[in-house]
């Protein structure tokens, strides 16, 4: 897209991208220009420095465009705002044809490997699924590892880790590669049921043990007696109930509620929580002989956020799944988009990004889930703005500036400026040239 006043400056970088494999628009005026912009999503924009502060304001949230900013008066102060506010690159006019040329081609060959890459991940998902948990980090991989190593011998395994990592799916890893598989695996969510009752879910009732009582209940540890107990959030059982777990765990047995009668119970257990149980039991809050008991084997899973590189794969999981659901023939997730999910700080893990990939694939209207399909609060989050501080700036931003406070030292004096820099005077002109001018001195521009 360009967007300049001068008609003649399109025509310019038409002449400069002939035979590139690129559709190009260009506006003379700056807010249908930006229309265009947010209708289109184009990669590039080249536009004129003097809209600078329109085109930033409008564009400044997109993190896959780049913006080129053309002018014919170059300063050492306007190229500096003009990067710090989100400038990708900077030309002069007249244009040097080859140069804009050289941007583009190198932003088509970019967007090339990143398809073959998204490619890859489609093919590197079965090879690096293990039971239906998806990783290729390291901390997965070491995740992986440790589930293969103690399936065929546990008796009882601690599973650890923030909200939404997929501490079921591990427990399940663990069932299906143990001696046990098929076996009956019963999930209890610790947290689900009513306190008055959790004794009786668990460790089953006699007929008249508690009003309402009218018929013997098999527990939950009796019905799963040869398989696998998975005990989600152990860290809300209580005390009561923490003891009767210990006795199963020590002497595999149990009573029901209301009897006195023993009952030998032969049951794999897995619990899993995103408590500290360490400390509750400190506290008092968690009995620390179970907790012993529990921990002697621990599967701890990373947060999202601590396996980052994994998350091209977890889109690609869920997009196939959505996709397939809902009957959508959605290809993959533009780059726009991957930019934000990479940026977002996933507080629901593993879980948030199913259900945003989900709902995403659920809304699409079109065959590439776009920026416009993810939740509102993400955008937000994830814009520009949001990154983080504001003092972070890319490598060459920062020898722009050092050279500009050199110069600046030396009153303009390049060949010194060379000299301390520990380059040519060649390399600081060519530095100048990229900027589009010789950079006069400017003060305090160390900070």
């Amino acid at each position: 897209m360009v967007v300049d006043r001068d008609g003649a400056v399109a025509e310019e970088i038409i002449q400069a991208l002939s035979g590139l494999p690129i559709e190009l628009f260009r506006s003379v005026d700056v807010n249908e220009g930006l229309d265009l912009c947010q209708r289109l999503l184009p990669q590039i924009v080249f536009s004129d420095e003097q809209q600078q502060p329109a085109v930033i304001k409008h564009l400044a949230d997109d993190p896959a465009l780049e913006l080129v900013l053309m002018t014919a008066n170059w300063s050492a102060e306007k190229a500096l705002e003009a990067v710090e506010n989100g400038a990708s690159d900077l030309l002069s006019k007249p244009l040097d044809q080859a140069r804009v040329r050289e941007l583009v081609y190198n932003s088509i060959t970019q967007a090339e490997t990143r398809r073959r890459t998204y490619e890859l991940d489609s093919e590197l998902l079965e090879a690096y699924q293990f039971e239906g948990i998806v990783g290729r980090s390291p901390a997965m991989l070491q995740v992986f590892s440790k589930i293969r190593r103690v399936a065929a011998h546990f008796q009882t395994v601690l599973v650890t880790g923030p909200t939404g990592t997929g501490k079921e799916l591990v427990a399940r890893a663990l069932h299906q590669r143990s001696p046990r598989a098929k076996s009956k695996f019963i999930v209890c969510n610790c947290s689900a049921i009513v306190e008055t009752l959790l004794e009786s879910e668990l460790f089953g009732h006699v007929k008249g043990a508690f009003t309402g009582a009218t018929h013997d209940k098999v527990g939950i540890f009796e019905y799963a007696d040869g398989g696998t107990v998975f005990l989600d959030e152990i860290g809300e059982l209580q005390h009561a109930a923490q003891a009767k777990l210990l006795r199963i765990l020590q002497n595999r047995e149990l009573q029901r509620v209301g009897s006195p009668v023993t009952r030998k119970v032969d049951v794999h257990v897995i619990a899993a929580t995103h408590r500290n149980l360490r400390l509750l039991a400190g506290e008092g809050k968690f009995r620390d002989d179970l907790f012993y008991r529990l921990s002697m084997i621990e599967v701890e899973l990373p947060s999202v956020v601590e396996r980052k590189e994994d998350l091209p794969l977890l889109q690609r999981h869920f997009l196939k799944r959505f996709a397939t659901k809902y009957r959508k023939p959605i290809k993959g997730i533009s780059r726009r988009a991957q930019l934000l999910l990479a940026r977002y700080p996933w507080p629901g893990n593993v879980r948030e990004l199913e259900n945003v990939i989900g709902t995403a694939c659920m809304m699409a209207e079109s065959d590439m889930i776009d920026v416009h399909d993810l939740p509102q609060n993400m955008r937000k989050l994830a814009s520009r703005s949001d990154l983080g501080d504001p003092s972070l700036i890319t490598f060459e931003e920062l020898q722009n500036r050092h050279l500009a406070y050199v110069l600046d030292r030396v009153n303009g004096n390049k060949a010194q400026a060379a000299q301390i820099l520990g380059v040519s005077r060649a390399t600081i002109y060519e530095m100048l040239a990229r900027l589009g001018q010789q950079i006069p001195p400017k003060k305090d521009i160390s900070a």
